[in-house]
């Protein structure tokens, strides 16, 4: 769909610049303004990669009643993701994640990253971060990726922030039924996505 819409808006700019004698006018100009500016609304609005985090002074997460994963002070992550996104999107959002400084200093002031306080991560697949409202409401999950191509770039994201920036990382399991318990500290919620990598 992307590429289709694409293609008919320049299609529709050349059938407007091109004149009976094939003379070209300021129109060019407008037209190619015009273009860009719905090729960039088409780019914006790509599905990616999503991650929220909360800054958290412990989580623990369960399945049926049994712990399987719990921090301390770090960050609590809902992880989403989508149909196109590859590994590039993981790599980018975990730099994010492990360099993001929204914990105090010694001056108060949000300046330190996870790793500089020693914290750590919970990380919990999400699909429904791609819940999907806009016809009805009971929420569409198709922008979710179905779980063989989502599960493996789950595992790779988590994997990133252990072996590249030395983060200790829990996790939950990859689609069961889990219960999340934790502390939003502050509360600090920030949503980074892989829109700009």
């Amino acid at each position: 769909m992307y590429f289709f819409s694409l293609f008919h808006y320049c299609f529709d700019a050349i059938v407007i610049v091109v004149g009976p004698r094939g003379d070209l006018d300021i129109s060019f100009f407008v037209c190619t303004f015009v273009t860009g500016l719905r090729a960039v609304c088409l780019l914006k609005k790509r599905i990616v990669m999503r991650v929220i985090v909360q800054r958290t002074t412990n989580a623990t997460v369960r399945i049926d009643g049994k712990t399987v994963g719990h921090i301390d002070k770090g960050f609590m992550l809902l992880v989403g993701i989508t149909h196109t996104d590859t590994q590039e999107d993981a790599d980018y959002i975990a730099k994010k994640v492990a360099q993001l400084r929204v914990f105090e200093d010694a001056e108060g002031k949000m300046n330190l990253s996870i790793k500089d306080i020693g914290g750590a991560i919970l990380s919990i697949s999400q699909f429904t971060l791609y819940g999907d409202l806009r016809h009805g409401n009971r929420p569409s999950f198709v922008q979710a990726a179905r779980p063989e191509q989502a599960e493996p770039l789950y595992d790779y994201f988590n994997n990133r922030l252990r072996s590249e920036y030395g983060l200790q990382v829990e996790t939950g399991r990859f689609g069961a039924d889990m219960q999340v318990d934790f502390v939003n500290d502050g509360p600090v919620t920030i949503l980074i996505d892989s829109a700009d990598r």
